[in-house]
């Protein structure tokens, strides 16, 4: 079969970066192709930076097993490459009785998933270390951290690279198509065409509508993707807090959160909105809503000091109010077709995750 390349990957976003990684390390001949002009410039680039410890996920699920692998594989690639980040832990805060009796779950939860380094904190002693916060109980996670995740990125497409793999940006796809020989054709929006032996879609909030260009034999369906936005709101003047502050989870949401990145700013978010169209404006107006809820955890919060900083889009797997599936991967087995793997629903925790789902991928094309 003649290809004008072995492997393709669609989307050049973390998870992407690093699958193009992992099969250029294994040899083989990738390009990557990007519908921006930049790297990680939706879903990989609007987030909270955190690197998580794989807490409140279900036991066996990927999201677990993904986190937990992927953060001690990327604590080692930061030191490894350079790349900033810091583990400065993080406290889930209770602030009520029937919180702090929730605690218990959490830490039962993480455990499960082999995050046995939870510990629980009484309100004087969380105060003692975040004299900010105000809560009846917490649980502290060592293992919770902050990256810059474009440092992250560019380390991961120079590894790629440096192994032979190439990265077309302004690349949009518009149809993919497969041959009788069993070559995959990629149609851009420009009209050209490129063809490849072995194909990767991660392509994030678009993975459905490209999924759907191809025909599968045997009844396969793309899952459905949409769209919750979130909006953070960055926070003048000195960080109230040296670790990131987690109120009490909310269903799948974690609900608006502190965090302080790299640089020591502090920042709260994200929101959440379902939306129907991809959509970055920022809606300031909604703060308001959220006010008490972070009063809740911390009384002194400034209002005055708070402003809008950036929104972001997570691809999800379900409608508001729907029970959250797990990260999907389908390869070979799932539509039918060889040498095809397409990722879903790849949101947080993804770029913790991204190097354990890299190997994840690469296995299908042993």
């Amino acid at each position: 079969m003649s290809t004008d390349v072995e492997t393709i990957v669609i989307g050049a976003g973390v998870v992407g970066l690093a699958i193009a990684r992992a099969l250029a390390l294994k040899g083989q001949d990738v390009l990557v192709v990007e519908q921006h002009d930049l790297i990680g410039s939706e879903t990989s680039s609007r987030n909270s930076e955190v690197i998580h410890a794989g807490i409140y996920y279900p036991k066996g699920s990927k999201r677990a097993s993904h986190c937990v692998e992927g953060k001690h594989k990327l604590y080692q690639f930061c030191e490894e490459n350079g790349v900033g980040y810091r583990r400065c832990e993080k406290l889930i805060v209770a602030v009520t009785d029937e919180q702090v009796d929730r605690l218990k779950t959490i830490k039962e939860t993480a455990a499960a998933n082999g995050v046995d380094d939870l510990e629980y904190r009484t309100g004087a002693e969380v105060r003692a270390i975040e004299p900010e916060v105000d809560c009846l109980g917490a649980l502290l996670s060592p293992s919770t951290g902050i990256i810059d995740s474009h440092e992250y990125m560019l380390a991961l497409q120079g590894h790629a690279e440096t192994h032979g793999a190439q990265v077309a940006l302004m690349s949009e796809v518009a149809r993919l198509s497969k041959s009788e020989n069993g070559a995959y054709a990629i149609e851009l929006t420009d009209g050209s065409a490129v063809t490849c032996r072995r194909l990767v879609a991660s392509a994030g909030l678009h993975a459905t509508r490209i999924a759907d260009t191809l025909t599968y034999a045997n009844g396969y369906m793309p899952p459905r993707t949409y769209y919750a936005k979130g909006q953070y709101y960055a926070l003048s003047g000195k960080p109230p807090f040296t670790r990131h502050i987690y109120p009490m989870p909310q269903g799948a949401w974690l609900g608006l959160h502190a965090t302080v990145d790299i640089g020591g700013r502090c920042k709260f978010g994200p929101d959440i909105e379902w939306i129907d169209e991809i959509n970055y404006s920022f809606e300031p107006e909604k703060l308001t809503k959220f006010l008490e809820f972070i009063r809740a955890y911390y009384p002194a919060l400034d209002a005055d000091k708070l402003h809008p900083d950036y929104t972001g889009i997570r691809p999800k797997l379900y409608k508001e109010g729907e029970p959250v599936p797990d990260f999907m991967i389908h390869g070979q087995e799932a539509h039918g077709h060889e040498d095809l793997v397409m990722l879903f629903g790849i949101e947080s925790p993804g770029l913790t995750a991204a190097l354990s789902i890299a190997d994840e991928v690469a296995g299908h094309f042993a």
